[in-house]
């Protein structure tokens, strides 16, 4: 048995105390014991708890493998994140306001992918439990909205009707207008009786669209709402994680370009920012996906009020805009993926387009970009950090860029 102190958190979650030893389920400053092996202390004791630390509000925290920050208070977990942000700025010597965290409610969540097998009585269908491939139910999950955590029975009938005895289905399930929208994937191939149970089981659920791998079964259009547009993602398609995360993003935005008259969008995924941007400037969005970008445009025409968008199906990584391309535009909405947009961002460095709104769902390679924009004569005005992931160590965040040199 070992005793030690928890010096920090590393970026996922665990506590790290000297050697290095990582542990699970500590926060720093508290004083923990017990058996080390292979540099982990994977089953501590707590002999003096941080002050910071609470009671885990899910019943299934210590078993379900979804959130690694329950047994932290909120304080400290926005505290956390923005310093996260903090020292990703400051690697790259980079300093800016930046304006606390906005934080998404309990049970919030409207989307989740979970794990569904059969078993000898029927079926299971939950999230892994920790470090292991074992899924555990979470019927009440405090994470996710009230009506995905009443999805278990339906995503357990997916397994019953299309998985393998030792198989594991993927059900991504998201919360739409129309109804619960579902993709599943790592089934057996569909044929026509599981495409009728299929059918069967979306009219006894309400549910608005499955589709079982490329095959999609629709009863209503599962729209959701970007702006005054409806508009119907293809499955699987990009969302962000809440509605209120994706309103403090979009507040952030709108904020950082200002009154604009011409806007870029570019990684624009089904319209998140493009449309709502449209009800007061023109805005052309960018973004690789085809599909994605014809639900955007649909959703524009069917819209009323909105000024004009156009599109375009471009992979940004291979074939970034060109600064010649970017002149046009007096604003620039960039959201990448984790890793980034680095041929991009040298683009719109050289570009030079007054204002920028960068979202970023990786403070590393934000941090980075930033750089690149500020050697180029950009001020970094502020950072807002958003958490959409609560209870994870996932970390988002929206910034302002103005042009100064």
């Amino acid at each position: 048995m070992q005793r030690m102190i928890i010096e920090r958190l590393g970026h996922k979650g665990d506590g790290i105390a000297p050697g290095p030893v990582y542990v699970p389920g500590v926060l720093p400053g508290e004083e923990v014991e017990g058996m080390v092996e292979a540099g982990v202390m994977a089953a501590p004791k707590i002999v003096n708890p941080s002050e910071y630390r609470v009671k885990a509000p899910c019943r299934h925290a210590k078993s379900c493998g979804g959130c690694q920050l329950q047994h932290a208070s909120d304080a400290f977990v926005e505290d956390w994140k923005t310093a996260v942000v903090r020292r990703a700025l400051e690697a790259q010597g980079l300093d800016a306001p930046i304006r606390g965290c906005v934080t998404s409610p309990v049970q919030s969540r409207r989307r989740a992918s979970f794990s569904a097998k059969r078993t000898k009585k029927g079926a299971l269908a939950g999230f892994h439990r920790k470090g292991s491939d074992v899924i555990v139910s979470v019927p009440d999950c405090q994470l996710v909205s009230p009506k995905l955590a009443g999805a278990l029975p339906m995503v357990e009938e997916l397994a019953v009707l299309g998985a393998s005895r030792k198989g594991e289905l993927s059900v991504l399930v998201t919360d739409s207008v129309m109804g619960l929208d579902v993709s599943v994937t790592g089934g057996k191939p569909i044929d026509t009786p599981l495409r009728s149970a299929l059918g069967d089981l979306g009219r006894k659920y309400g549910l608005s669209r499955i589709t079982w791998d490329d095959e999609s079964l629709t009863r209503l259009p599962p729209h959701q709402t970007f702006g005054a547009a409806q508009v119907t993602p293809p499955p699987g398609a990009f969302l962000q994680a809440t509605s209120d995360g994706e309103q403090a993003l979009l507040n952030a935005v709108k904020e950082a370009l200002g009154p604009v008259k011409h806007v870029v969008d570019l990684f624009a995924g089904c319209g998140t920012f493009a449309l709502p941007l449209a009800e007061q400037a023109r805005v052309h969005a960018v973004e690789g996906d085809k599909a994605m970008m014809k639900a955007l445009d649909h959703g524009w025409r069917n819209a009323q009020g909105l000024k004009h968008v156009t599109h375009e199906a471009r992979d940004l990584f291979r074939n970034p805009l060109l600064p010649d391309e970017l002149a046009r535009f007096d604003g620039v909405v960039i959201d990448p993926p984790r890793a980034g947009a680095e041929a991009q961002t040298a683009q719109l460095a050289a570009a030079r387009v007054p204002k920028i709104a960068f979202v970023s769902c990786n403070p590393v390679t934000f941090a980075r970009e930033a750089q690149t924009l500020v050697d180029a004569g950009y001020r970094l005005g502020w950072v807002q950090v958003v958490d959409q992931f609560r209870w994870s160590t996932h970390v988002e965040l929206a910034a302002s860029f103005t042009l100064e040199k």
